[in-house]
């Protein structure tokens, strides 16, 4: 089989400043367009004030990790960065959360556990457009 590389930009928006989006049937669909059977899937966000984890779409854990994340970085805190910009609390949690996942890829499909769903975190929304790159590498048809 030969290797192949494809790549795919997603796009959302959203509509809080904290939020996690769920992107799991995107990412699939990207997957399965790339004709990669036995490889690896980036999901990448180039921003500085967003991010990307993998953990279930329940929503009572999805408000405790948001809470979680205001909590071990407080907004309020007088941060530098909020001179320039109120927005260092989202900055800061990009970089401890980082800004991509990396998954296999087996059988054509997106490898990930029972309750795991890939979301986007947005921490400084809300924004009209968040882009995800999705690149997917390995051999293929």
């Amino acid at each position: 089989m030969p290797f192949k590389v494809y790549q795919k930009i997603l796009t959302f928006s959203s509509t809080k400043r904290k939020e996690l989006i769920d992107i799991t049937r995107e990412v699939e669909r990207a997957v399965a367009e790339s004709g990669v059977e036995e490889g690896t899937c980036m999901v990448f966000v180039p921003h500085a004030t967003a991010a990307v984890i993998a953990n279930e779409h329940e929503h009572g854990l999805m408000s405790d990790i948001l809470r979680a994340l205001t909590e071990l970085v407080p907004p309020d805190k007088g941060w530098e960065h909020n001179k320039i910009d109120d927005n260092a609390d989202a900055h800061i949690l990009a970089s401890i959360i980082g800004p991509s996942r990396c998954f296999p890829v087996s059988g054509g499909r997106l490898v990930r556990g029972t309750w795991q769903n890939v979301f986007l975190v947005e921490l400084d929304g809300p924004r009209h457009s968040r882009k995800v790159i999705v690149t997917v590498m390995g051999e293929g048809k």
